[in-house]
């Protein structure tokens, strides 16, 4: 059983780690779609400004919370290939 936490504490903190590496990733992709389209369009307002309100909005979307299915995915699949071995 120890085994078992000890697997599932630094399987944890692996998704911890891979949660803010698609994180970051994402908001730099997200970052550098709203620069190209402000700088093909030369948008509305200051640069900047336009930038800080598409990320505002990235923030709200669903796109930065499907990131949390890193953490879903991986336990519920767990739980389901405990519950398959042991009461299938």
């Amino acid at each position: 059983m120890m085994g078992f936490f000890r697997l599932a504490f630094f399987g944890y903190i692996a998704l911890t780690v891979l949660y803010f590496l698609l994180s970051i990733y994402s908001r730099s992709t997200q970052r550098e779609e709203l620069e190209k389209e402000w700088d093909a369009e030369q948008g509305p307002g200051e640069r900047e400004a336009y930038i800080e309100a598409g990320m505002a909005e990235y923030d709200r979307g669903l796109r930065k919370k499907l990131i949390w299915l890193v953490y879903v995915l991986p336990t519920l699949a767990v739980i389901a290939a405990i519950y398959l071995l042991n009461f299938a």
